[in-house]
């Protein structure tokens, strides 16, 4: 008998294009200067970066899902790695309208450190490991400091996005036997960001496990999505503002 679980719940293809679709809201986010006189042109843009928050949760399941089932770990965090270089420039015309911009990095980069720091707690806090959860903590703790330090994932000088990410990936991938304490804590972790990213973990409720890629391209498209979609926006706002 077919799962009907599956059929009806939402794949990670589903979750990717959900992402992909909160992405461009905070891309369109960021076309409206911060210093425009138009009332309305800010509320529409404080509310598309706002509802692009809800993409932290599935990204971080998304990076978990990836490193649990990657056939090579350092092929995969080369890939992210690759794509953070790639993007950055793109990132800092979108955001800051500069070349370079120090305030914010783009948020592959936490992504890269949110990934080194699942491979390290598998290394030096596996289960069964005398202080497990202190040594996990303090891993945690290295990864949110680099993070801060890269300024990776900050939105608008007031959403650590990045930070928010390492601890959801943390807690994805140690509670991922345990799904209700594990939807618990990522809802009630994500509350405290600013409400919205815990609609996020809301549909990672309605994930069915399946992975819904028909075709190889698909793989790679969701890749290269974000730093097209970069400098795309790049352009627009070069040419508007």
């Amino acid at each position: 008998m077919p799962d009907s679980r599956k059929q009806r719940g939402l794949s990670s293809r589903t979750l990717k294009v959900v992402g992909s679709v909160l992405i461009v809201l905070s891309l369109l986010g960021s076309l409206v200067s911060p210093t425009d006189p138009d009332f309305a042109n800010l509320t529409i843009a404080v509310l598309c970066e706002a509802l692009s928050w809800m993409a932290i949760p599935l990204y971080a399941w998304l990076l978990v899902e990836g490193y649990t089932h990657t056939r090579s770990r350092w092929a995969y965090g080369l890939r992210l790695l690759g794509l953070a270089l790639v993007s950055e420039v793109p990132y800092d015309l979108v955001t800051s309208g500069r070349v370079m911009d120090w305030t914010s990095q783009n948020p592959l980069f936490a992504l890269v450190i949110c990934l080194a720091t699942l491979a390290l707690v598998d290394v030096y806090a596996p289960e069964g490991a005398a202080w497990r959860w202190a040594r996990i903590l303090g891993l945690m703790a290295a990864g949110a400091l680099w993070i801060f330090l890269l300024h990776a994932g900050v939105r608008q000088q007031v959403m650590q996005a990045g930070i928010l990410l390492l601890l959801l990936t943390i807690i994805f991938h140690t509670l991922a036997r345990h799904e209700n304490t594990m939807m618990m804590s990522a809802a009630i972790l994500s509350a405290c960001f600013f409400i919205l990213p815990s609609m996020g973990v809301a549909l990672l409720h309605y994930r069915n496990g399946s992975r819904g890629m028909t075709h190889a391209w698909q793989k790679w498209f969701f890749y290269v999505f974000y730093p097209i979609m970069l400098l795309i926006f790049a352009g627009v706002r070069a040419a508007v503002m």
